[in-house]
């Protein structure tokens, strides 16, 4: 389960008004072109009896500012696991996300609900994936409403499948609230084995899922890939 600047008008604005007042005589153009001339002189003899009366320290710092490149976005976070569910269900997801973070301790979690605003729903579906150890399907009765929640779990089989480190990462839950019975599950989901929030084996089933050590291989694995991604982009 996804983000131009202004730039200035290149062209001065003396040379723009210029332009819009091609009918001026010669002597006009030529007293015009002088005024520029001592005005451009006068600007450039302060711009550097500005910087002559800095301190040596102060012209560094200030010529480091103007070559300073724009700071690098915050390192991303490879996520334990995020939670697909259908639009109707963000209340629900918020409450699994917060049952796992807070009593099972399986932090940093997230819901497709809370991924960045402003990007295609497609680029933000990926990223969840792949950003991610573990995909959980929240499997409700509104699940199967919503043809985009079906595309998402085909998209997310598919991924497990394609990606060896991605096998047995798609994991159906059956919430509390409103579960989506049996006999309505998917074909495709069916041969998973859901987890069952009413199920008293439930906390067995999360700690067995849910391991450091399949999430630590999957994080460096995702590290790998984007170092990879990054040398090739500067290359």
């Amino acid at each position: 389960m996804g983000i131009g600047k202004s730039k200035t008008d290149p062209c001065p604005l003396s040379l723009t008004w210029g332009k819009s007042h091609s009918v001026d005589t010669s002597q006009r153009q030529h007293k015009s072109d002088s005024k520029k001339s001592e005005e451009t002189s006068l600007s450039d003899a302060a711009a550097h009896s500005n910087t002559a009366e800095m301190p040596t320290g102060e012209q560094e710092g200030a010529k480091g500012v103007e070559e300073m490149p724009e700071e690098e976005a915050e390192e991303e976070v490879f996520l334990k696991f995020v939670i697909l569910h259908a639009e109707e269900d963000t209340d629900e997801a918020l409450r699994v996300q917060n049952l796992l973070e807070n009593d099972f301790g399986i932090k940093p979690g997230i819901i497709f609900a809370e991924m960045p605003c402003g990007r295609q729903h497609l680029q933000n579906l990926d990223d969840a994936v792949n950003g991610s150890a573990w995909t959980i399907l929240l499997l409700t009765k509104n699940f199967l409403r919503d043809t985009w929640c079906k595309f998402q779990f085909y998209t997310s089989l598919m991924n497990s499948v394609n990606r060896q480190h991605k096998y047995n990462s798609v994991i159906p839950m059956r919430p509390l609230n409103n579960p989506l019975p049996r006999e309505r599950t998917p074909f495709a989901l069916r041969t998973i084995n859901a987890l069952e929030e009413e199920s008293r084996g439930f906390p067995t089933q999360v700690e067995r899922i849910f391991q450091d050590s399949v999430y630590r291989i999957q994080r460096a694995i995702w590290k790998e890939t984007r170092n990879t991604v990054q040398r090739q982009f500067i290359a």
